[in-house]
């Protein structure tokens, strides 16, 4: 499936099952950085620090703007489910802060399509460290015209308070200064001439001990090449004031130039500490890439092919280093040997009817695959049940929930039961699939239709294309969009005590 039909003539033509958010208001008459946005923001260079409130305004404003509106009802039974209902004029949405410990948006200067989130040095399961900080890389989509402004940006976000409680009794004024720090977000910016359709990392282990692992980052663009970028220095400057960047530091150290269509499956082996990639075109070709014992890049140019729509996805297997699935527009999954010399599928499954976007392999529980679709569904299978063959394999939980595309699925990284979706109907929802249900019980939640209990919490973000929980904050999640959104529910709703 070609994301966007052709037209030469618009280069505005939106994504088909992505949708690329609408271009951000910009004064053309200004350098990149000084627009002009509702919540005046700023960004005045690669270097420039943000700051802003939940919402991008001011907390004061927001909470005096919240007391005065009230709870809002904008239906018989008062629930409001997005996509669903619709808001009547001058009514807006405003999240029900009490659901959340954490909640935070920050904007960059043109939408990202996709980010990865950076492991650091500063420990894991330190959900109770607040106010919190992150590393993520992501790439931007600038809009048309403007495309040699678009960026890979390496960030670090500051300052993630916890949300204000009214009963809430600090021990200090310091703890007081803590909670009430503003989000800060820090860039280090790489040139780039194209639009970011994916990027992932990979940490290659150092063997000191006392060094920071190398860490890279693969780029698959619109201009149809991948890029590799060791962004290990401009990790390290954040926290090294003054440090200086050099063009030679911001050039990529491989250029994958296999492909002859764009494309979006991207995936790093977990199993190969030195670096090997895979990479999916909307031709329906496969390429593997592996980095030498010296260092250098080597892409093998005998494709895996077998598809025939364009690769939506791919994983990599957990647990076999030689194994990887991937998801087309074809409506199918298909899981394959990279020794294979024929270089065709080992087992092709028929998972939807409509196209497969986003794929997710438990590494916790590594029969499990979660896969989404174009048609809303999501749904998790039991890789033990794949024989090939002509027999359609049944998922062993599927749900109808969201009324867009499906446009990204994660496993929680220690909980093999709790799976994050984002979908193209501007929600984040978060599941537990440990919930099940008997013959006897409704499908249906709080009297609302089609409400499934798996749900346990629902976020709104604008144009949601991806969404990661963070491997070391237990029960945190970032997600991408029309901007970046930060946010860690109560714990109550992923129960990281009671698991």
């Amino acid at each position: 499936m070609s994301k966007r039909t052709a037209d030469a003539g618009n280069g505005d033509t939106p994504l088909k099952d992505r949708v690329r958010p609408e271009p951000m208001d910009i004064d053309q008459d200004k350098e990149m950085g000084d627009f002009e946005d509702e919540f005046e923001d700023e960004f005045e260079s690669e270097d420039e620090i943000f700051e802003a409130g939940v919402d991008g305004r001011p907390d004061a404003e927001r909470e005096a703007e919240e007391r005065a509106a009230g709870a809002m009802e904008v239906d018989s039974n008062g629930t409001f489910i997005v996509g669903r209902n619709q808001l009547e004029a001058g009514q807006h949405l405003a999240p029900d802060l009490g659901t959340y410990e954490m909640l935070h948006n920050l904007s960059t200067p043109w939408p990202c399509l996709s980010f990865d989130i950076i492991r650091d040095g500063l420990g894991d399961n330190r959900e109770k460290a607040y106010p919190a900080t992150m590393y993520t890389v992501a790439g931007t989509q600038a809009e048309s015209k403007r495309e040699k402004e678009n960026q890979l940006m390496v960030m670090k976000f500051s300052g993630l308070s916890r949300m204000q409680k009214d009963d809430d009794d600090s021990e200090s004024e310091d703890d007081d200064d803590d909670e009430d720090a503003d989000p800060i977000l820090e860039s280090k910016s790489i040139p780039l001439t194209s639009t970011t359709n994916r990027i992932r990392s990979h940490q290659i282990p150092s063997q000191d001990s006392s060094s920071p692992p190398t860490t890279l980052t693969a780029t698959m663009t619109e201009s149809t090449n991948v890029f590799i970028h060791d962004v290990t220095p401009h990790l390290a400057s954040f926290d090294n004031p003054g440090t200086v960047i050099t063009p030679q530091q911001n050039k990529p150290l491989s250029t994958i130039r296999a492909h002859k269509s764009e494309g979006y499956a991207l995936d790093w082996s977990p199993m190969v500490p030195g670096g090997k990639l895979l990479t999916g075109d909307n031709d329906g070709l496969i390429y593997v890439t592996t980095r030498t014992d010296g260092g250098g890049w080597v892409t093998d140019t005998r494709a895996f092919q077998g598809h025939t729509g364009s690769v939506e996805e791919i994983q990599w297997s957990p647990q076999e280093a030689s194994v990887f699935a991937s998801a087309s527009s074809d409506g199918t999954v298909r899981v394959w040997d990279v020794r294979s010399k024929s270089r065709k599928p080992a087992i092709t499954v028929q998972v939807s009817s409509t196209d497969v976007n986003v794929m997710s392999w438990s590494r916790l529980t590594t029969h499990l695959l979660a896969t989404g679709a174009d048609d809303g569904a999501w749904g998790v299978w039991d890789l033990r049940q794949w024989k090939g063959g002509a027999q359609r394999p049944t998922p062993i939980a599927s749900f109808g929930y969201h009324r867009e595309q499906i446009t990204s699925i994660e496993w929680h990284p220690a909980d093999d039961s709790m799976v994050a979706v984002a979908a193209g109907d501007h929600k984040v929802t978060l599941w537990d699939l440990s919930v099940e249900l008997d013959d006897e019980e409704s499908k249906d939640t709080a009297g609302v239709k089609d409400m499934p209990p798996q749900l346990l919490f629902e976020h709104i973000s604008e144009h949601a294309k991806e969404v990661h929980w963070h491997p070391q904050i237990p029960g945190t999640l970032v997600a991408t969009g029309q901007e970046f959104s930060v946010f860690r529910p109560i714990p109550v709703v992923y129960g990281i005590q009671g698991k």
